[in-house]
This record gives C-alpha cells, sequence and structure tokens, in this order.
C-alpha cells in the first residue's frame, strides 16, 4: 500500500507547533531571564519579569501590562502539562507583580472596592 500524502494544512501546522515557545525565546517586547518561569519563588519570578519589562525599550504597552502578559501566556500555553505546584507558584507571582507595581485587585467587579 502506497505512503499516504500528509495535506497542506497538517504539514504547516506541524511546522508551526512550537510558536509559543518561539515566542517565548524570542519575545519582540521582553528579553526574559533563561528559565524564569521554571523559579520556585514568586517574589523573584515578579521581580526578574518587573526589570525587563521596565528596562525593554521595544514593548508597546505599559511594563506592567507586559510583564502581566507575559506571565499570562505562559500560564495558558503551558496549559495542563504545567503542574499544579509550579502554577501556584506563577499565580502567587501575578499577585506579586501587582503588589511591586502599585497595582492592587478589586474585589466585587467594576465597582467595587480595591484591595
Amino acid at each position: 500500500m502506497p505512503a499516504r500524502k500528509e495535506s497542506a494544512g497538517a504539514a504547516a501546522s506541524r511546522g508551526s507547533s512550537r510558536w509559543s515557545a518561539e515566542v517565548m525565546r524570542h519575545s519582540n517586547a521582553l528579553d526574559l531571564e533563561p528559565g524564569v518561569f521554571t523559579w520556585k519563588d514568586p517574589l523573584r519570578i515578579a521581580a526578574s519579569l518587573k526589570r525587563s519589562a521596565e528596562t525593554s525599550t521595544r514593548r508597546k504597552a505599559g511594563p506592567y501590562r507586559s510583564a502581566l502578559s507575559m506571565l499570562t501566556f505562559h500560564i495558558n500555553r503551558a496549559g495542563s502539562k504545567l503542574p499544579a505546584a509550579q502554577k501556584k507558584i506563577l499565580e502567587r507571582a501575578k499577585g506579586e507583580l501587582r503588589r511591586q507595581f502599585g497595582r492592587e485587585r478589586r474585589i466585587g467587579g467594576a465597582r467595587g472596592t480595591w484591595t
């Protein structure tokens, strides 16, 4: 039996299946420290992201938004492959990032109180 030809769509998607990894390595907005998302200290992760965002001259948004976006992007793209313990650390890093930038979270929606 002859080998099946791969459809153009399958070949294209296979070649670009690691686009998110490429974004993490070569972000046009931030120069991340190697392994920043594998660290165990949320304070250290947040400080590194803040430093990267503040020193970047290529970002389009503000430093807080860029740092938080990169962190959220990593959490979302890792999905179920991200160990629960590391996800908890990264979620804590989000809170720490808010604190380091002087941003507080609202409780209760748009008209809720600030924490």
